[in-house]
């Protein structure tokens, strides 16, 4: 697994940007903003909707795996550039061996992402895979086995979109288990160290 820093090879981001003009808490990429979460939003909406409404099993899904797709591809290569300056990407070597591969803006650039735009698009890579999550469980309990297909890929495509970001923003070569369990030890001590000097 690789980590680059944006270098100077491929124009990933926009570096001429006059950075200090901006305020920070604007949404900068309105468009890009509203891509990133209408796709996931209309997927999950389409779904509930064909879900309780719809006879047609096959439009239904069918809409549902392109928007899906779409957001897919419109998180991987568009919103995560602009909204908070990360990309990850999957090469093959000559060999045949999969890499992957983590980007992230260099530090004296970061100050162009807005703190609303960040916001917005680790709320919306959060929560939508958590919701297929839900839809996964819903499926198999109310023995509603055709769905299954289209749940399972919006949770896979979802997922892949999230795993992919955490893995950009944490580091590509931190073990996320070990930052896990550091974490959740860190927590524990907090605690009991709170409980200790209590009265």
């Amino acid at each position: 697994m690789l980590r680059q820093d944006s270098q100077g090879d491929v124009p990933l981001f926009d570096e001429d940007e006059n950075a200090a003009s901006k305020n920070r808490s604007k949404i900068q990429h309105p468009l890009a903003t509203f891509f990133h979460l209408f796709f996931r939003v209309s997927a999950v909406l389409v779904y509930l909707l064909c879900e309780i409404i719809s006879s047609s099993f096959i439009a239904c899904m069918v809409t549902i795996i392109l928007l899906l797709s779409c957001d897919f591809w419109t998180v991987k290569n568009v919103t995560g550039r602009l909204l908070v300056g990360l990309r990850w990407w999957n090469q093959v070597d000559e060999n045949g061996r999969s890499h992957w591969v983590f980007e992230s803006r260099k530090e004296s650039s970061r100050k162009v992402v807005s703190s609303s735009e960040s916001r917005i698009f680790w709320l919306g890579l959060i929560v939508c895979p958590i919701l297929w999550v839900l839809f996964v469980f819903s499926t198999l309990f109310s023995f509603k086995i055709k769905w299954l297909a289209v749940v399972i890929m919006g949770l896979v495509l979802q997922w892949a979109n999230l795993y992919g970001y955490v893995r950009c923003k944490v580091g590509a070569g931190t073990n996320l288990r070990n930052m896990a369990t550091n974490y959740l030890g860190f927590q524990l001590f907090k605690q009991a160290m709170i409980k200790s000097q209590g009265p």
